[in-house]
């Protein structure tokens, strides 16, 4: 076993410890991928040799660290390669890390739903199941063709090779500022869906605003929305083009939030995700003939002024107001 996944136990809000946090498993390799906002990938091949102990000893010595010097628990899962990791913290809980050896791929992953294998969607587990390929077992077990013939040449080919424990996937170090997160908890569980809204504005806004102090644009919005239940819903879109613009931003989360149909959901929270940051200064405009496009971008640049000396609430919409 060579590869981490950790979750970290973050509270609601407290993504900005996830830097740190980071900075604690690099202490160990410095391959460290951050997987926002709680997690991240870490590949231990040198880290086993140069500390004589295997993964699941580091994932105790890495669990005790972040109690000690952050106050933050974690769940560990460990494997051969970066999916069997993921797919292992599942079963993990704090303090009881669960490891796949590279022996036990195959038996581990027979039993499980096609589901359960990371890129496999509704859609292809229900093509799969109608052809009685309801368990991983059963799709390794398939001949290629037959895969190939139901989901696709490239998709059966790879979801042959998942399913036979063939995982070609590897950790990218990179760092937790090519994304930036804003979540919004309610006090309750909320059914009301101008409520959500108004969470979803709140998030929009800070995420604008972030982004142009720190001239940054995103390419890709993602919205995830937890329930009752504990369960989550999560859905990206990529923007026609990279902005900070706040309009732009709030735009699109209420377009990927109609996108759910949610009816009657009790709601626990909703998190923005500003994806693919890259420099303003080599960022395109599409320019319009739009006055009005024009004037909000001019209001925008004096409402960051104004909140860069009153403070960030000198300056919201009225309906944030409220």
């Amino acid at each position: 076993m060579t590869i981490l996944c950790v979750r970290f136990q973050l509270p609601p809000m407290y993504e900005a410890a996830l830097p740190g946090l980071l900075g604690l498993l690099e202490e160990f390799t410095p391959v460290v991928e951050a997987l926002p906002p709680d997690g991240a990938l870490a590949d231990l091949r040198g880290a086993e040799r140069y500390f004589g102990r295997d993964a699941v000893e580091l994932a105790s010595v890495i669990r005790v660290r972040a109690l000690a010097l952050h106050g933050v628990d974690c769940a560990i899962g460990a494997g051969p390669g970066p999916m069997t990791a993921r797919m292992a913290l599942r079963e993990a809980r704090p303090g009881t890390p669960r490891a796949v050896r590279e022996e036990e791929v195959t038996g581990f992953l027979a039993g499980k739903p096609v589901v359960a294998l990371p890129g496999v969607g509704p859609a292809t587990a229900r093509t799969l199941c109608e052809y009685g390929l309801d368990t991983l077992g059963r799709v390794a077990a398939a001949p290629l063709s037959t895969l190939q013939r139901l989901v696709g040449a490239k998709t059966g080919r790879e979801l042959s090779e998942r399913a036979n424990g063939v995982d070609r996937g590897r950790v990218v170090p990179d760092g937790v500022s090519r994304s930036l997160a804003a979540e919004r908890p309610f006090d309750r569980d909320e059914l009301d869906p101008a409520r959500h809204r108004r969470a979803l504005l709140s998030a929009a806004e800070e995420l604008g605003s972030r982004l142009r102090n720190l001239d940054q644009v995103c390419r890709t919005l993602t919205l995830t929305v937890r329930y009752a239940d504990r369960s989550a819903t999560t859905r990206s879109r990529t923007l026609r083009e990279p902005t900070a613009h706040s309009a732009a931003l709030t735009r699109t989360a209420y377009e990927l939030y109609e996108a759910l149909g949610l009816q009657r959901a009790r709601v626990r929270a909703v998190a923005l995700r500003a994806e693919g940051l890259t420099s303003g200064e080599h960022a395109a405009h599409q320019l319009t003939f739009d006055p009005v496009d024009d004037k909000v971008r001019r209001i925008e640049e004096v409402a960051d002024r104004a909140r860069a000396k009153f403070g960030p609430r000198a300056v919201m919409p009225g309906t944030l107001a409220a």
